[in-house]
């Protein structure tokens, strides 16, 4: 099954809970635009490349289409409609005015110099063109991008359309971005983790927290969850893991991360296989990296009994079912890992309003917006005896449903 149809199978699965009707399913499943484009790129040696790009737009009924960029030499049409569709139940879910988008281009920027990226970026943007806009679809950075690209495209855009600082979301800050937005993710992921951890009466101090994937959003989240009392007992990259049950220090391990490449080797604490991270003793498991992490292979090795989805579609629905089985609490990614679009959509309400929001506005309106969301799926899984999955699934589907009706969706 591919994650495509695994969304999909999510969607069905709630659509069927919810009576929705046949036509409405189709609206709802189907991306509303695809577009495929020829990014062409002149190499630093004078040759001229060309990559295959993409912009999925899923749904547009809430508003703007919104969702990141990704740079990958894997990427594909399909992997973009997974997460555009993704998108749009995330926005739906923290109610935030945007439908769900994604795109990027199949290339490997790790293999390009800073100008021939400059250039790809350039020329994605304006492909794309046509079917972009602050109030059309306003993209933002994903895997391989970051405020560098952004900048890039902002100023691309802006050569044609006159200043649109809104036209895409994680920029620099000397260029309208936003305070408090590198650290989104992880804040938004711990506000949620928080949020449930008061409802079940945990004490901080006793929970003991295995992260896998120690980039932006993992990192983050360590850091603020240990400055809250959680204790961060593992982490992991993509070249090892460490695990110390008396606790590790997330900021010293970042910093050791940023001396060395990896987490690995870090003095303080035992290197383990970055497959038992999962398994570890611990209260709370928090899938922070790509997707897939947690298959029919691995899920049954959880001993948590608590898995916060930082990462986009880190489960599989095999093994959704599995630890459903286990008594594992699942905290799906369109809600933990939401805290990114919903600081993204802060950047652009003070784009379009021409101010600047000091950081903690940022982090009080992202604090309320995330709690309200958690609250919401804690009640209707508890009122519908479903899982958090399920429950959040139909929140989101009911809301966007409710705006195709009430546009004159026939």
């Amino acid at each position: 099954m591919t994650m495509y149809e695994s969304v999909q199978g999510f969607f069905d699965q709630a659509a069927t809970r919810l009576g929705l009707e046949d036509a409405m399913r189709q609206v709802l499943l189907t991306p509303f635009r695809e577009v495929a484009v020829q990014v062409r790129v002149p190499m630093d040696d004078g040759t001229l490349q060309v990559f295959p790009g993409w912009r999925i737009q899923h749904n547009g009924a809430r508003g703007p289409f919104k969702g990141g960029l990704r740079f990958h030499p894997k990427s594909n049409r399909d992997e973009f409609r997974t997460f555009a569709a993704l998108m749009t139940w995330k926005c739906a879910l923290l109610d935030i005015p945007y439908g769900g988008g994604k795109g990027g281009i199949a290339c490997d920027p790790k293999q390009m110099s800073p100008g021939e990226v400059e250039r790809l970026c350039r020329a994605f943007i304006e492909a794309i063109d046509p079917v972009i806009g602050p109030d059309l679809d306003i993209p933002a950075p994903d895997v391989n991008t970051s405020g560098r690209e952004m900048a890039w495209m902002y100023d691309e855009y802006s050569k044609v359309h006159g200043d649109s600082p809104g036209i895409v979301t994680g920029k620099p800050i000397a260029v309208g971005g936003s305070l408090g937005r590198e650290q989104a993710t992880g804040r938004g992921g711990l506000y949620c983790l928080d949020r449930i951890a008061q409802s079940r009466g945990w004490t901080r101090e006793k929970i003991r927290v295995a992260v896998e994937g120690y980039g932006n959003a993992g990192s983050w989240f360590s850091i603020l969850a240990a400055q809250l009392g959680y204790r961060i007992v593992s982490a992991s990259d993509t070249k090892g893991a460490i695990y110390n049950p008396e606790g590790i220090d997330p900021v010293a391990l970042l910093q050791h991360k940023r001396d060395t490449t990896t987490v690995a080797e870090y003095k303080y604490a035992d290197a383990i296989p970055p497959e038992d991270v999962i398994a570890l003793d611990c209260e709370v498991v928090v899938p922070a990296a790509l997707e897939e992490s947690i298959r029919t292979d691995n899920a049954d090795r959880i001993r948590g009994n608590l898995v916060l989805e930082v990462a986009n579609y880190p489960t599989t629905p095999e093994a959704d079912t599995i630890m459903a089985g286990r008594g594992v609490t699942v905290v799906p990614d369109i809600l933990a890992s939401a805290g990114g679009v919903v600081v993204s959509y802060l950047e652009w309400a003070q784009n379009k309003q021409r101010e600047r929001w000091s950081e903690e506005r940022v982090n009080a309106r992202l604090k309320e917006l995330m709690e309200a969301s958690t609250d919401a799926v804690l009640a209707r899984a508890h009122e519908g005896g479903v899982t958090q999955r399920e429950a959040a699934y139909e929140i989101a589907i009911e809301r966007v449903a409710a705006a195709e009706r009430v546009r004159g969706w026939r």
